[in-house]
C-alpha cells in the first residue's frame, strides 16, 4: 500500500535519534530520510575550539532510552581509541567539536536508506491511503513516494532582528567563522556581538583570541550576563518525565514554570566561561588594552550601512540616551524559533494555522482529528523546555519509532526503553 512506513524530512540530531530507534525496531528498511545538504554537517560555523557541549555526553542519541545500543557516545568512543582518555578528562561534557564527530559517526554506521541532496518540495495528504504523498526534488528530477508516516525534523530557524534586514555585514551566529572570515578583520577592526546568551559569550571569546587586537563590544539587555542554572534538581526540567508532566499540567501552571526555568536554557552563559570573560575584562583595566567591552542595560534600535561598515543606534535603557557606533561585523547571536513547518504541508491538509501537537509529537486539526505528521520541533510550549533539545532526542526517537513499528506490523508486541 505504501512505499515506505516512514519519510523523514531533514537529518540533524532529531531525525538521527528516530532514524536509530526505527533500525533497533526492526524496521530500518521501511523508512527513508530525506535532507537537502549534500552531507551530514551540525552547525559548521559554530564548531570553535573552545566550545564544550552544556548537556552530559549520556543525553546521547540512544543512551536513555537503550544503554546497550551500537549508537552509545560510549561505544563512539570505544570505536574511536579514546574511551580512556576521555574517562581521564573527568567531565561529563564533549567539547562540541568531538560530539559533531559523534553524530557524522552515527550517520555513517546507520542502516536506514538517506537521500542527500534532496529538497522537499512538499507533503500531500493521500485521501486514498490516508497516509502522505512526499515529493522531493534531486539531481534535477522530481521524485514522489508515499508513506504511512512523516516526521519533520527540518531544525529551528535563526532569529535575527528587524534592523539587521539587507546588511551584509550583520550575520546570526550560526554563521559566525564564515561571516568573521568574510569581514576581512585587521588589528584595527571593530566587531559587535548582540546577545546575552551562551552564544553570545562563545562569539566574543572566540573573536579576542583568533584575532589579536580586533576589539568587541558587546550589548546586553539585562545589567550583566547570568549563570546558566545546571545545578541538579533544576536540571530535572530536561528529564523524560517531565514531558508528561508539562503535557498533562494546566496551561497557566506550564507557562509559569517554563518562564521559571528559562535560565536552564536561554540568556545564561556556562560559568565557567563567565569567568573567564570577566578575567579578561578585568585584566584590561590592569593593562589598558581596552579589546572587551560590554554594554549593559542596551538595546540596538537601528543600524545602517556605511561602506564596508555597520553603524549601530544603541539606546542606553538606564539613561534613556541614544549612542551611535560603527563596526567592521556585527554578530547577532539572537536565538532561534521553532515554528510549526506548515510551509511544507500542502493544500490537502487544509488550513493549519491553528493545528497542534499532540503527546505522541502527531500534529492534529483543531477540530482534534490526527494527522500521519510527527513533528519534532516547535514542542516547547506544549511538552517542556527539554522536548526540542538534545535531552530528549534519544527517549522521543524511541516513542514515535513505536507507534511506526507496530503500524507495520499490527499486533505485534514491540518493547522500546523510553524511560
Amino acid at each position: 500500500m505504501f512505499d515506505r512506513e516512514l519519510v523523514g524530512v531533514g537529518l540533524g540530531p532529531a531525525n538521527l535519534g528516530l532514524a536509530i530507534a526505527l533500525e533497533e525496531a526492526d524496521v530500518a528498511g521501511d523508512a527513508l530520510f530525506l535532507d537537502r545538504r549534500p552531507g551530514f554537517d551540525w552547525h559548521p560555523d559554530m564548531l570553535l575550539s573552545s566550545s564544550v557541549m552544556q548537556i552530559s555526553y549520556l543525553k546521547d542519541l540512544a543512551t536513555q532510552r537503550n544503554p546497550r545500543s551500537a549508537y552509545t557516545f560510549v561505544n563512539y568512543l570505544h570505536e574511536r581509541g579514546r574511551i580512556s582518555d576521555f574517562i581521564n578528562k573527568q567531565t561529563f561534557f564533549p567539547s562540541r567539536l568531538e560530539f559533531t564527530d559523534y553524530l557524522r559517526w552515527a550517520v555513517e554506521r546507520l542502516q536506514v536508506p538517506v537521500t542527500w541532496g534532496a529538497d522537499v518540495a512538499g507533503v500531500e495528504l493521500d485521501e486514498h491511503t490516508g497516509g502522505c504523498v512526499v515529493s522531493w526534488r534531486a539531481a534535477g528530477r522530481l521524485h514522489r513516494t508515499t508513506s504511512r508516516h512523516v516526521a519533520i525534523g527540518v531544525g529551528s530557524t535563526p532569529r535575527m532582528p528587524g534592523w539587521s534586514t539587507g546588511l551584509p555585514s550583520v550575520f546570526h551566529n550560526t554563521r559566525l567563522l564564515r561571516g568573521l572570515r568574510s569581514a576581512g578583520l585587521t588589528g584595527r577592526s571593530r566587531v559587535a556581538v548582540v546577545g546575552q546568551g551562551q552564544s553570545a559569550a562563545e562569539a566574543v571569546r572566540h573573536v579576542l583570541e583568533t584575532y589579536p587586537g580586533v576589539s568587541v563590544d558587546c550589548y546586553i539587555s539585562s545589567y550583566g550576563m547570568t549563570p546558566a542554572d545546571d545545578s541538579p534538581f533544576a536540571n530535572r526540567v530536561f528529564d523524560p518525565a517531565a514531558v508528561d508532566d508539562f503535557y498533562f499540567a494546566d496551561a497557566g501552571v506550564r507557562d509559569e514554570l517554563l518562564g521559571r526555568h528559562r535560565s536552564t536554557n536561554y540568556s545564561s552563559v556556562d560559568p565557567d566561561l563567565l569567568s573567564w570573560l570577566y578575567d579578561v575584562e578585568y585584566h584590561e583595566k590592569i593593562t589598558g588594552d581596552g579589546r572587551l567591552r560590554f554594554h549593559r542595560a542596551t538595546r540596538v534600535t537601528a543600524a545602517a550601512a556605511a561602506g564596508r561598515r555597520v553603524t549601530l543606534d544603541v539606546l542606553r535603557r538606564m539613561t534613556g540616551t541614544t549612542t551611535r557606533e560603527s563596526y567592521d561585523a556585527v554578530v547577532c547571536a539572537t536565538g532561534f524559533t521553532s515554528p510549526l513547518p506548515r510551509h511544507l504541508l500542502g493544500a490537502s491538509f487544509g488550513d493549519c494555522s491553528d493545528a497542534w501537537l499532540a503527546r505522541d509529537y502527531r500534529l492534529h486539526r483543531p477540530d482534534g482529528s490526527s494527522l500521519p505528521v510527527f513533528v519534532l520541533g516547535a514542542t516547547e510550549s506544549g511538552h517542556g523546555l527539554g522536548s526540542g533539545l538534545l535531552s530528549n532526542v534519544a527517549v522521543r526517537g524511541g516513542e514515535i519509532a513505536a507507534q511506526v513499528a507496530v503500524a507495520a506490523r499490527p499486533g505485534a508486541m514491540l518493547e522500546l526503553v523510553a524511560h
